[in-house]
């Protein structure tokens, strides 16, 4: 019990996830029996996500609800051709002023920023991926109706689209899931229910438990090492680094894995049957964590990690632009987390490697012509993506300018180096 005391302590938004599971399988319980008709299905789902706002982000809980007015309000108002720039333009706008302002605290005022906030800003970054989402849905015509002022009926029809931007089981955790699969979640799951999620819960917070367990016990083997980060003793071996960076993937892998698990609690996420008759809950994803650590290459992990913010990312921008898609992508990403200078650095970086990676297995492959060639050159790029990424982790983890100088003075600093010569080389 101590030992869960000191994981959850450090991980507080989990915990909030966790007391929510129950009433996430009670609403699924409701739902399927058909005691909740299709209204008092989006109404319960957007009633949690409220009372849920309030109760974990206090007054911080505004910047969630001032974002889903403005979405009802520009698609009650707003004809489908012009309203993603809109709320695009509003939405970034909203949720850049309040990165700048926690960086005005922390960076000007030297104050803590206070961990409602904190949480308030990852909900609404998650916010934002939703209503850029239904705005390109309606601007492409994915989604049919009537919008514009001609419309008589549009406040019932606002309901899912409001419920959709507040709905509880990903309030404060992703994945993203689309506009119609949700919908056609809620209208459907008294006809054709999925089966119970029940039997997959238990493993799924096993999996969490173990993740938050190796992040305990590699950071006890951190803690026992002779370097801190403020150590006066010189830079710390690419080993101490590359730990410290995957005890802080662990954290993300265990939020996706726990935000995954209250998805299906409620529902959502079941994909069908497999081989043998079992139900297989994989439809609402950011990745497998075993998957994604053993990517061989660079361009292969950024695709993985993370995934439906990956796939949100390529429809937003890399498919929109034509000139620098994967750099415009790399620095939109840079904005959407705040533009802390670590961001920038370590995005921008990753952009790099990436294009690097590409030239680089282009020139090696075709050269490849004996088993052990391939088996070594996998090998080598199996670190070598391990070492990118861990300097692109710590990067934009440790956020400020200063930490990415220090980062700068380390042996990890070669790794980036190696990318740029890449490009120049081949």
């Amino acid at each position: 019990m101590h030992l869960l005391w000191i994981l959850f302590n450090q991980n507080p938004q989990m915990v909030y996830q966790l007391l929510t599971l129950p009433f996430a399988v009670l609403f699924n319980v409701l739902a399927t029996q058909g005691y909740l008709t299709l209204t008092n299905r989006y109404i319960s789902l957007t009633l949690g996500g409220v009372v849920l706002a309030v109760l974990t982000m206090g007054p911080y809980s505004l910047l969630l609800f001032v974002s889903t007015a403005v979405l009802a309000l520009l698609v009650h108002f707003m004809e489908p051709v012009h309203i993603h720039q809109w709320i695009f333009g509003l939405q970034m706008c909203w949720q850049t002023f309040w990165h700048f302002y926690m960086q005005y605290q922390q960076y000007w005022l030297q104050e803590t920023v206070d961990y409602r906030l904190l949480l308030a800003m990852s909900a609404l970054m998650l916010l934002s991926q939703k209503v850029t989402s239904v705005s390109l849905d309606i601007q492409e015509g994915k989604i049919t109706g009537s919008f514009g002022k001609s419309s008589q009926s549009q406040s019932s029809s606002l309901i899912p689209f409001i419920s959709y931007t507040l709905y509880f089981p990903a309030l404060l955790g992703g994945p993203l899931c689309p506009f119609a699969t949700y919908r056609a979640f809620i209208e459907e799951i008294n006809i054709r229910p999925p089966p119970s999620p029940l039997a997959i819960l238990p493993w799924k917070i096993l999996r969490t438990l173990a993740l938050l367990a190796l992040r305990y016990l590699l950071s006890s083997v951190l803690q026992l090492s002779v370097f801190t980060l403020n150590s006066p003793q010189g830079s710390p071996g690419l080993l101490w680094l590359w730990i410290l960076s995957l005890i802080l993937r662990l954290n993300y892998y265990s939020h996706w894995e726990i935000s995954e698990c209250l998805n299906n609690a409620a529902g959502l996420g079941f994909s069908g049957l497999s081989q043998d008759g079992g139900a297989v809950w994989d439809g609402l994803s950011d990745g497998d964590p075993w998957e994604i650590e053993t990517s061989t290459r660079v361009s292969i992990f950024a695709r993985r990690w993370n995934g439906t913010t990956a796939a949100w990312l390529r429809r937003l921008v890399y498919h929109r632009f034509n000139t620098a898609p994967l750099f415009m992508t790399f620095g939109f990403s840079a904005w959407w987390h705040g533009l802390y200078p670590g961001q920038i650095v370590g995005f921008l970086g990753w952009a790099i490697a990436v294009i690097g990676d590409y030239k680089l297995h282009t020139y090696i492959q075709p050269r490849l012509i004996t088993p052990w060639r391939k088996k070594l050159y996998t090998w080598l790029s199996w670190v070598y993506t391990q070492m990118v990424i861990a300097c692109v982790v710590l990067a934009t983890e440790l956020q400020r300018f200063d930490a990415v100088m220090w980062l700068c003075n380390t042996h990890i600093a070669v790794v980036p180096l190696a990318s740029v010569l890449f490009l120049f080389i081949l």
